[in-house]
């Protein structure tokens, strides 16, 4: 999207002279253009061949000769220059029309996407129109002789569709009631700052709002017809503008009506279209104030019906009053009943102020929490909140707050669009609907207020245009609120950040996976638990202070919960040498630690993978281990095939017989079994991605040692075979992985089982007799016993 300024060039020119047509044959031209003619006879040229047939002969034979004279180094300038000067009259200019009443249409219903913001730029109208009058009452005390308030005032009747905007502000004379509203996108405000800029002695009043002189035609947006009465200190009658929605021209009368003068100001009245009547309720109104509107500078009262209580008598029931004269003596007390009596009044809406304009240092801690429970609709305090001002080359002021608790029944990391940061331009709101521009996803949780006096802004004040101060203000803000998340993090209150962390832990981690540039920044405030705090969450600046003093990397293990990752059989080494390893169990958490890569200098390393170092490698022992057991390693990979990419001796086992680990490229266990879950996941690349499995055997355990020995004895015993296969199931499962076929494992173990069994606490057969007699030793007797024989002894 390009920045407004590239593109008004054509846009203003037709708004600005609003379809006069111009020509001036035989006048001379302007200085910038005069010089051109007389100086540069090429510049005639360009416009001679707009406006003139024959010049743009001219200027096609002279394209000609410039193409055969680049070859021999000849000017071009001075062909045109003589070709010209031979005969040319003077070129004629013209200025662009425009259809009015199109370009009306394209205003209405092309700049604005959002019918509510009417109310928004006729409000900032009526506030530039206080700031104003207040303005040069400073030196003109005159303008503000009358005792009137400086407000703005916003009646709404619902019966007959009609919306009243009144302000006390400067008010329009009958010729500024031309120059500002019959010249469609002259802003006066952009005039009048223009005119201040100039003055010397300019007080710098940057607080007024309208720039593109457009706004006042939203109101066309929801009503078929404008009235404008105005009336300026500097006139003593008061005008009236009329115009329609789709028509080409207004009317302008002076107000004759004694009923309808007004002291000072302007009143607008909106006669809205029978679509857009639900406009004029009161509420409706007071929600578009508080929305838009509710830190202009100036009060807003809306006219709003209101009622208060009291006590009235009840005629009594006659059957009360026969029995009420039966008992004389009994004082007789009138009945009462409460009834809401209803009025209309004005009440003033934008209660709440703009704290961010204040210094930071005036404002408390309570009134930072009250502005945040107001302005987002909260009843519970903030975690932490941030007031600063940026200056320089880009200059705005902003509050930004860390919620309590994240927003239940929804899950704001998947959309960004959470309307958190509410953006504002010289006090007046434009958008909270961002995808990214002014926070990153993963940042979202972060509620605050922007207000910026300069930002990139489309015509229409609802979409803020992608450019380099964006980009700038994107970085700071981010870079504060990694600030205020670092103060909760460093309180003394430990349970702050703990709140924090269970509500926006899964943020950060995002963050870790997006956000590169911001590494070094969400790295300290993530917290995990470890194998020497599996209650506690620690953090990685916690964990590289107890690291030992030999130890390189950080070691972690991914599983899916505390208990499993506890049990892994490949934590056995470690927990002897008493390093520490870190628990991920959440599912992101595997993808954020591989995006970090190093903290400190100190590479993350998955235990779970082939090729671990733990810096005790003894290449004598482990040479002789490969010459004793290597045989025994191919004899078992021979038996598993495919199943996996090789089989070695282990150097991080102690009391577990094998371990199945993933290649060091591929997916681990953990990964595996999420991307299976995946409801999008696609089976092919799931396959691709399977790391090759490598499967390590312990030499030290008592099975292992039985295997060595049947290969050595019998290979090709199948009794030796099923262990084998059994084995690798077992490997596969306590590794993390799921087996392929789980009715089979659960065969092989009840077979195994079986073959355990037999004979070890009865003599062989015994099942077979359903006669309960446990210790009777002749097994033959029970086997030929009778049918018959066994029903008599039941």
């Amino acid at each position: 999207m390009h920045r407004l300024s590239r593109r008004s060039s054509s846009v203003s020119a037709i708004l600005r002279y609003g379809g006069a047509l111009r020509r001036d044959a035989a006048a001379p031209l302007s200085s910038s253009y005069s010089a051109s003619v007389g100086e540069n006879d090429t510049k005639t040229k360009w416009y001679s061949f707009i406006s003139s047939e024959k010049f743009s002969t001219v200027k096609s034979t002279n394209q000609t000769n410039l193409k055969n004279d680049l070859f021999l180094g000849k000017r071009y300038e001075s062909t045109a220059a003589e070709s010209a000067s031979s005969s040319s009259p003077p070129a004629e200019r013209f200025e662009y029309q425009a259809e009015v009443s199109r370009l009306m249409d394209l205003i209405v219903n092309s700049l604005y996407s959002n019918k509510e913001v009417f109310l928004r730029e006729l409000i900032s109208n009526a506030s530039d129109a206080l700031d104003k009058l207040r303005f040069l009452s400073v030196t003109e005390p005159a303008l503000s002789k009358d005792a009137v308030d400086f407000d703005i005032r916003i009646q709404a009747d619902k019966d007959n569709g009609i919306i009243t905007i009144t302000d006390t502000g400067i008010g329009m004379t009958r010729q500024e009631l031309v120059d500002c509203l019959g010249t469609i996108a002259q802003s006066g405000t952009a005039k009048f700052l223009k005119a201040v800029k100039e003055s010397k002695d300019a007080g710098g009043d940057n607080n007024l709002i309208g720039q593109f002189g457009v706004g006042f035609y939203s109101a066309f947006l929801v009503a078929d017809r404008v009235v404008v009465s105005t009336k300026s200190p500097r006139s003593d009658k008061q005008y009236v503008w009329e115009g329609e929605a789709n028509a080409s021209s207004y009317t302008i009368s002076e107000e004759t009506d004694p009923e309808k003068l007004i002291p000072r100001g302007t009143r607008l009245t909106l006669y809205l279209k029978r679509d857009d009547k639900g406009f004029a309720h009161p509420e409706r109104i007071q929600k578009l104030v508080k929305n838009y509107s509710q830190f202009v500078s100036f009060p807003i009262y809306t006219w709003q019906e209101k009622g208060y209580t009291k006590e009235v008598e009840v005629d009594e029931d006659p059957a009360e009053a026969k029995t009420g004269e039966q008992d004389e003596k009994t004082e007789k007390k009138k009945k009462t009943k409460t009834v809401v009596e209803r009025y209309w009044d004005w009440e003033l809406t934008n209660e709440t102020q703009p704290i961010w304009l204040r210094n930071p240092k005036e404002v408390t801690k309570e009134e930072y929490n009250e502005f945040y429970k107001k302005t987002f609709n909260e009843y519970l305090e903030p975690l932490a909140s941030s007031h600063f001002t940026t200056e320089g080359e880009v200059e705005f002021r902003s509050i930004l707050y860390v919620p309590a608790y994240a927003p239940s029944g929804k899950d704001d990391m998947i959309n960004p669009k959470t309307k958190n940061i509410r953006l504002y331009v010289k006090r007046v709101f434009i958008s909270d609907d961002f995808d990214g521009e002014l926070f990153p996803r993963y940042l979202s949780f972060v509620k605050g207020v922007v207000d910026s006096n300069d930002l990139p802004l489309n015509v229409s004040r609802e979409i803020l245009q992608e450019s380099r101060i964006v980009r700038i203000m994107r970085k700071r803000l981010v870079r504060k609120a990694f600030d205020m998340i670092l103060g909760i993090s460093m309180s003394d209150n430990r349970e702050d950040y703990e709140k924090f962390w269970e509500n926006f832990g899964k943020h950060l981690k995002l963050g870790c996976i997006e956000d590169r540039e911001n590494h070094k920044r969400i790295a300290p405030l993530l917290r995990f638990f470890s194998s020497q705090s599996d209650e506690e969450l620690i953090s990685l600046d916690e964990y590289v202070e107890n690291m030992k003093p030999d130890q390189k990397d950080i070691y972690y293990i991914a599983a899916d919960s505390v208990t499993s990752a506890k049990n892994t059989p490949f934590l056995e080494k470690l927990m002897e040498k008493d390093l520490e390893v870190l628990f991920l169990v959440d599912p992101i958490d595997e993808v954020a630690i591989q995006n970090l890569k190093s903290y400190k200098e100190k590479n993350f390393i998955d235990i779970s993978k082939e090729d671990l170092d733990l810096g005790d490698k003894n290449e004598e022992k482990e040479k002789e281990m490969k010459q004793e057991f290597g045989n025994t390693c191919d004899w078992i990979k021979k038996r598993l095939g495919d199943k996996v990419a090789s089989v070695q001796i282990s150097n991080r086992l102690s009391s577990s017989p094998c371990v199945l680990v993933s290649g060091k490229f591929g997916w681990s266990a953990n990964m595996e079994r999420l991307m299976k879950s995946q409801t999008m996941g696609d089976p092919s690349s799931l396959e691709f991605m399977r790391s090759r499995r490598v499967f390590e055997i312990n030499p030290d355990h008592p099975i292992i040692r039985n295997l060595d020995a049947a290969y050595k004895t019998n290979p090709d015993d199948q009794d030796a075979f099923r262990a084998i296969d059994l084995l690798y199931d077992a490997a596969l499962v306590s590794s993390g992985f799921t087996p392929d076929n789980p009715a089979q494992l659960g065969g092989k173990i009840y077979e195994m089982m079986g073959m355990a069994l037999t004979g070890k606490w009865s003599a062989p057969g015994q099942f077979q007799s359903t006669v309960t007699q446990p210790h009777a030793p002749e097994t033959v007797e029970a086997e030929v016993v009778e049918p018959t024989e066994a029903g008599g002894q039941k």
